[in-house]
């Protein structure tokens, strides 16, 4: 069998070529791969160039990014792709409690093939599709949001950028008790997604004041909890016009600077918003220790193996691996195709 990965040797450019897999370690086992897909807010981020971490370093102590000579000197490189689901075709002799044939998931990217180490397998239920298995990465920040946010049975919510962390957010919002669930976004795919999935109300918020429309849908009180997704100022703009007096919002989205536009006077003096930013996987969490990464993702696996998210319409579109490259660098280009790009493997 042929075995192809999709890599990238410089930004915003990607090619699949063919590999080796090395020896099976005892404690390995190794997986045949059926489906896979992107993450697309923080994997282009790295694609186009703009990560961080590519001319600096995060201090853990101090917690700040400072410039570091040796990661500006690497070379660019970086492999597409994020989660992936297969049947497993090797197993070491030290690794007990699995079978070759079992379907599992795991984190990884594109690639025909993955080894992992036993324990860093995802077992999937019977009833399980390949497609809620790619929203577990996602889930977990979209859980993170709803958390920190602090949704409660009542609340008005609305989210914004209906990436796969948004379309799960606005699912999570209703299944916390909220009594109305608004979602902007400009891309009409995504819009019709979250609406088909359960939202009450979805906004283009290229076409209207959606600082304005939330007022109106909520009798002038605006909603009492935003998750902003899409790491995007004139989102976060209107989420602050748009927010309750004294509501919530979870900025769940990675940001860059700031290019100009962004007011923190006017409706943030008035409206006195609580802007939370939110990562789930960053320790402690705010409920630490009852909370903790390894419970969100806990919960996110067990509500994904119970269908209890609908994730059909998320994984979209889908490719052959042979096209992913070209499918990877062309959503760069234009995100309004696409929800989260999904790849399917030969069998």
């Amino acid at each position: 069998m042929t075995k192809l990965e999709v890599v990238s040797t410089e930004p915003r450019k990607a090619f699949a070529r063919e590999y080796e897999d090395a020896p099976l370690k005892e404690d390995e086992i190794r997986v045949k791969v059926s489906y896979a897909a992107a993450k697309h807010g923080t994997e282009f981020t790295h694609f186009r160039g703009e990560d961080p971490f590519l001319e600096n370093v995060f201090d853990e102590e101090l917690q700040l990014f400072l410039p570091s000579k040796e990661a500006a000197e690497k070379p660019f490189f970086m492999r597409p792709g994020n989660m992936w689901v297969g049947n497993i075709t090797e197993i070491g002799p030290k690794v007990s409690g699995f079978q070759v044939g079992e379907r599992i998931a795991g984190y990884g990217p594109f690639k025909s093939t993955h080894t992992l180490k036993a324990e860093n397998a995802l077992r999937m239920s019977e009833r399980m599709t390949w497609k809620e298995a790619m929203c577990y990465d996602p889930a977990q920040f979209a859980l993170g949001g709803i958390r920190d946010g602090q949704v409660r049975v009542g609340d008005n919510v609305a989210i914004f950028g209906l990436g796969a962390i948004g379309l799960i957010a606005a699912q999570l919002a209703r299944l916390a008790g909220a009594a109305k669930v608004i979602v902007c976004d400009p891309i009409q795919k995504r819009r019709e997604a979250a609406l088909e999935n359960g939202a009450d109300l979805a906004l283009d918020s290229s076409a209207v004041d959606v600082g304005l429309e939330i007022k109106k849908a909520t009798d002038n009180r605006g909603a009492d909890v935003i998750i902003e997704t899409s790491a995007n100022y004139h989102a976060l703009q209107h989420a602050i016009r748009g927010i309750a007096y004294n509501g919530n919002i979870a900025v769940v989205g990675w940001y860059h600077e700031c290019a100009g536009g962004f007011n923190l006077g006017r409706e943030a003096h008035f409206n006195q918003p609580n802007i939370l930013l939110s990562r789930a996987c960053s320790e402690p969490n705010r409920d630490y220790p009852r909370w903790d990464f390894d419970r969100i993702c806990a919960v996110c696996w067990d509500m994904l193996r119970k269908g209890l998210i609908k994730c059909e319409n998320i994984v979209d579109p889908v490719v052959a691996l042979e096209e992913a490259a070209d499918a990877y660098m062309a959503i760069e280009q234009n995100p309004s195709s696409s929800v989260k790009l999904g790849v399917t493997f030969s069998r």
